[in-house]
């Protein structure tokens, strides 16, 4: 069967079997109720609370932390059972962190349903009712008037001057003149269905009969809806990146354990020690708080977002936003105003000013009130509102104009006729015509010149030429009003007034956020449902659209297929008159050529493309319910800057946890050489038993790696490209990294065991002596190379050794515990460690210091090295006097 906009409505009241006077029976209604469902969205079906917190548990990195915790207990026959406690709370605490952060993730289907209008005015057998909207069914005559929002899909079928705001949809920004006479292509795109209305719509100005075409997941809505529930958010890049650490470090652990336990077999050590050790090994090797690090790191992302009026419903996104190589933004609302100005007025005679304000605020509906603050609050039609606004600024208020010209008569707005027409009483006696519309068809009923024709004409264009909205203001004075108030009657002889042209101007903040965004190594692209030469227009003057960019419309989308859409997506920085699937098509084609995507809009039409991208940012003032129930992100201000804000906090968010990783594993291949070297050369008492490689997991994994997740963040990271986010993690300059400190790491330690046992250490209690010195320089060393962690490339200096305060609260609560271990006797006996001496003392903080002096020599000489090939001086890196 055609489409509906194809079709004449009485062909359209034919095919749905119903009366165009009154309506469908009862009976019938009920049937077709039953057939077709309510007029009401499908409900998603959302998985269990077990089977969520099942999807939590299968991390690997989660899997290995509970093998870990299994096998400790189960190797010290269920003595220590609070490292494995430990584990457990750790895995526990961060799948309820996880899981309270999707509750809120899956809201966009309930918003969806809260769209509709609370009661729909139905004709049945001849009778007019109210009903709720999910009773509707195709069929259906409902009637509508200004302020209703739309409940079903409908073709109208009687209409008068009707309007419809349809930017939720179709991101069109002007409301839409409707008119039941119109019979469409069939190919018409969904923005240009002037013989429909759309659910969840609202009506604007004037009132129609229309008949319900579609209802519940069949409308146009219903469409988006399916679409949404389709969308699967996928990973993370940071989720990517974890994964390969748990595998890795899997791996890793599972070798530590094989090799350690196969060399002290080899080397004939106690079966059950060997066991124990390579046991408790593997378990400081594996940081089991590093998912929880994340996910605290990440929860403290989210709140100085907060702060920045951003509102992060998922963790990850906060991280996403840091490696985002292109945003797609919808215009109206978003880079827009959504409000339409009038941004240039022309006039025919100079001094006319105050007649063409007068006419044209007079000219229209608009009602003007004042808020609680007493300021004019305007309320109708965006474009007349504008007009009045327009009046407001010169000085002419719609209000007291209405006192000194009361409307006597109208002829309401029409498409056939694309102008409107009012009649006011004069000051002075007689009657004023005052009229606006289109300037094109204004000037047929106008008495011109042609030297003015003309002069008109080209100042029309050249507003056009600007893609503004351009209406004409004329008038007419009668001496007495005709008995026939028709457009014969009095729309001719007009004298032609001027001309306001207007737009839903920029965000004054979007030029410089787009200036922002390329600095940043990000790509703007603009994806709105507005006409392309508007879409352009405001492209250019944020600066979206460059030289040697290029503009598609929905229309050329249809013809052009996927395939050659991911090759020659880089060459479009504009889309217009697109579709939701449109949408949802350019972010997957940016996808597909391996760019991380975030997308913002406001409105219905842009909820699956939010979903389907990579982080989804909706706005939160002017977003509707279902865009903001299917983002990521939220902006409480509807400032696009904030997004850039965001960007920078997800930068910085990630290098944190970068920083984490590279201290907790940098650590961990100190412990693993330190036990592997005695193990392989057969020392007589091995440099950590375990119980103080279990202590040392507690002391140094945790809150020195959570100090190191709220470190500032760094200066000049918005100059630098976005990163990779296919790039691996370990790439070879933060292997490298990992693993020279971890070697280093692991020499002081073995260096302090070889000092007490054969330098400092005396008679039989050296190799106790030994053991006591490395366990105490391993710790010390790690939680002074917390400090070195803080930049990869900036001096600690530079940085200020003061200025991330949680840091020094981690260093003194680490260092506390484990001078408590070291000097308390009844620790000592239970971590198997002696009393040291001030020589053995000095020797243990000489040997922890190091690391502090080697990385600064090392950021020293990459500084150097940076001072031949560009500006930065091996300066910048040092200490200010103050500091």
């Amino acid at each position: 069967m055609r489409p509906w906009h194809s079709m004449g409505a009485g062909e359209v009241l034919s095919a749905l079997e119903s009366d165009g006077r009154r309506g469908l029976s009862e009976r019938e209604a009920a049937q077709r109720l039953a057939r077709y469902g309510p007029n009401a969205l499908a409900q998603g079906k959302r998985p269990g609370w077990l089977s969520r917190l099942a999807g939590q548990l299968k991390d690997p990195m989660i899997l290995v932390l509970l093998a870990a915790a299994v096998l400790s207990l189960g190797a010290s026959g269920g003595s220590d059972w609070l490292d494995a406690a430990i584990i457990l709370l750790i895995v526990v605490v961060n799948a309820c962190i996880s899981l309270s952060q999707e509750d809120s993730a899956e809201k966009a289907l309930a918003a969806l349903r809260q769209m509709s209008a609370p009661l729909a005015r139905v004709t049945r057998e001849g009778k007019e009712a109210r009903i709720p909207p999910e009773g509707l069914t195709p069929g259906d005559l409902i009637r509508l008037e200004a302020g209703d929002q739309v409940p079903a899909d409908a073709r109208v079928v009687e209409s008068a001057g009707l309007r419809c705001d349809e930017s939720a949809m179709t991101g069109e920004s002007a409301p839409v003149s409707k008119t039941w006479e119109a019979v469409l292509p069939p190919e018409t795109p969904l923005a240009e269905r002037k013989n429909m209305v759309l659910a969840g719509t609202v009506v604007t100005a004037g009132r129609c009969v229309c008949v319900v075409t579609a209802t519940g997941m069949g409308s146009e809505m219903g469409r988006i809806a399916g679409l949404l529930q389709d969308q699967s958010g996928g990973e993370t890049p940071l989720q990517k990146k974890m994964g390969e650490v748990s595998r890795t470090l899997s791996f890793l652990c599972l070798c530590v354990c094989a090799v350690m336990f196969g060399v002290g077999l080899l080397l004939h050590y106690d079966l059950l020690t060997m066991f124990m050790t390579a046991v408790s090994l593997a378990v400081a090797a594996i940081p089991e708080g590093l998912p929880a690090i994340v996910t605290i790191v990440l929860s403290l992302g989210v709140g100085r977002l907060a702060r920045r009026r951003a509102i992060v419903k998922r963790l990850p996104a906060v991280e996403t936003l840091g490696c985002a190589q292109v945003i797609c933004s919808d215009k109206t609302g978003t880079l827009t105003q959504n409000k339409m100005t009038v941004t240039q007025t022309w006039l025919l005679r100079p001094e006319d000013s105050a007649l063409f304000w007068t006419a044209a605020a007079l000219c229209g509906d608009v009602e003007v009130d004042c808020d609680l603050a007493g300021r004019p609050r305007c309320t109708g039609d965006p474009t007349e509102t504008a007009l009045v606004w327009g009046a407001l600024q010169a000085g002419l208020d719609k209000r007291q104009l209405e006192e000194t010209w009361p409307r006597r008569g109208e002829l309401p707005f029409d498409s056939s006729r694309k102008r409107m027409s009012t009649i006011h009483l004069r000051p002075d006696g007689g009657f004023r015509v005052m009229v606006k519309g289109a300037p094109d068809v204004l000037l047929t009923c106008c008495t011109l010149d042609e030297v003015s024709r003309r002069r008109v004409l080209d100042a029309n264009a050249a507003m056009a030429d600007q893609a503004l909205r351009v209406l004409g203001v004329a008038y007419r004075d009668l001496s007495f009003l005709p008995r026939s108030l028709d457009s014969g009657t009095l729309e001719h002889g007009l004298t032609f007034v001027g001309l306001a042209g207007m737009m839903d101007p920029p965000r004054p903040e979007v030029i410089q956020a787009v200036r922002d965004c390329y600095t940043a190594g990000i790509r703007p692209i603009m994806i709105t449902g507005d006409h392309r030469r508007t879409a352009v227009a405001v492209a250019k003057e944020t600066g979206i659209f460059r030289q040697g960019d290029l503009a598609l419309t929905g229309a050329d989308l249809d013809f052009m297929p996927q395939e050659l859409l991911e090759e020659e997506v880089e060459r479009f920085s504009v889309y217009a008159r697109v579709t939701p699937e449109h949408k949802m098509r350019i972010v997957q084609a940016w996808q597909k050529r391996g760019r991380v995507v975030a997308m913002t809009g406001d409105g219905v039409n842009d909820a699956p493309a939010l979903k389907a991208a990579d982080i989804g940012c909706a706005m939160g003032k002017s977003g509707t319910d279902v865009a903001r129930g299917a983002a990521d992100m939220i902006l409480t201000d509807d400032n696009f800057a904030t997004i850039v804000s965001a960007v920078e906090e997800g930068r910085g968010i990630y290098a944190n946890i970068r920083k984490a990783i590279h201290y907790l594993l940098s650590c961990n291949i100190g412990e693993i050489l330190t036990v592997f070297v005695a193990t392989l050369f057969h020392f007589p008492r091995l440099p950590l038993v375990p119980v103080q490689l279990l202590w040392l997991n507690l002391v140094t994994d945790s809150l020195p790696a959570l100090a190191l997740g709220v470190e500032p963040v760094e200066t000049g990271v918005m100059e630098q490209p976005p990163r990779d986010a296919h790039k691996p993690l370990f790439d070879r300059a933060f292997s490298l990294r990992l693993a020279w400190q971890g070697v280093m790491v692991g020499a002081l330690t073995l260096g302090a065991y070889f000092l007490g046992a054969f330098v400092l250490g005396a008679g039989d209690g050296a190799w106790a002596t030994a053991n006591t010195m490395a366990f105490a320089t391993l710790t010390f060393c790690q939680l002074f190379h917390a400090f070195n962690v803080r930049s990869e490339d900036r001096s600690l200096f530079a940085l200020g050794v003061f200025s991330n305060p949680a840091m020094l609260r981690a260093f003194a609560a680490g260092a506390v515990m484990q001078l408590a271990v070291l000097c308390l006797p009844p620790l000592q006996a239970v971590f198997q460690t002696v009393a040291m001496t001030a020589a053995q003392w000095a020797a243990v903080l000489a040997l922890a210091l190091t690391p502090i002096l080697v990385c600064e020599l090392a950021k020293a000489s990459s500084f150097l090295s940076r001072k031949k090939g560009g500006k930065e001086s091996f300066h910048s890196a040092l200490p200010s006097p103050k500091a």
